[in-house]
């Protein structure tokens, strides 16, 4: 599955930076699918391949807003079968308070 399309290009186009927002929108959802590990982004930079979002992968303690790249969600291969990170091609744009309460009190 491919992880970046067209359409993602153009919503994270039309939502833009987001910088400032209590409770931004996320734009897409990736995730590992055979255990934990999520990426909720709220904005992309075509340029560098680079998301902004939230990142939830070994639990609360390592939860935080950051960085990552698309090539690095490309890269990932899950043990032990070597599974690739997905993107949830049902999820719709919705604020982080709604997919992710916890994401919110950890905005700066």
């Amino acid at each position: 599955m491919k992880l970046m399309t067209k359409r993602l290009e153009y919503l994270f186009k039309k939502y833009g930076c987001q910088d400032g927002s209590k409770d931004p929108v996320v734009v897409a959802k990736f995730f590992n699918p055979s255990g934990p590990g999520t990426w909720y982004a709220t904005e992309y930079y075509p340029e560098e391949q680079l998301f902004f979002g939230f990142v939830s992968i070994f639990g609360d303690h390592n939860d935080e807003w950051g960085y990552f790249s698309l090539d690095e969600l490309e890269s990932i291969r899950v043990p032990p079968f070597g599974l690739k990170i997905e993107k949830d091609r049902w999820f719709e744009p919705q604020p982080i308070s709604k997919v992710c309460p916890k994401a919110c009190r950890l905005i700066n």
